[in-house]
């Protein structure tokens, strides 16, 4: 009988990819996203939401048909950026 070991199960590549999950924990677009995520749960798919069309129209497109000031539209397409970054290392 042989034993087939899966090389990504092992301890050094799990302890590799705890460290690696952590560094990416370690920075400020994640505290973005978590500090918004923390004190606004009600709001988190609607910025998600804006942010994807801001992303999908532009800056200056989206703030002209919305009528948003441009930076506005910047700091809402930023926080969604760093939501949606938080949410995916954070699980």
């Amino acid at each position: 009988m042989s034993v087939v070991v899966d090389p990504d199960s092992s301890p050094q590549s799990v302890t590799d990819s705890d460290s690696f999950i952590e560094s990416l924990m370690d920075t400020d677009l994640y505290s973005m996203g978590a500090y918004f995520s923390d004190r606004n749960p009600d709001l988190v798919d609607e910025v998600i939401e804006r942010s994807v069309a801001i992303e999908e129209r532009g800056l200056r497109r989206f703030s002209d048909e919305e009528g948003i000031d441009i930076e506005e539209t910047f700091r809402t397409l930023w926080t969604g950026l760093a939501v949606r970054y938080y949410k995916s290392v954070a699980g």
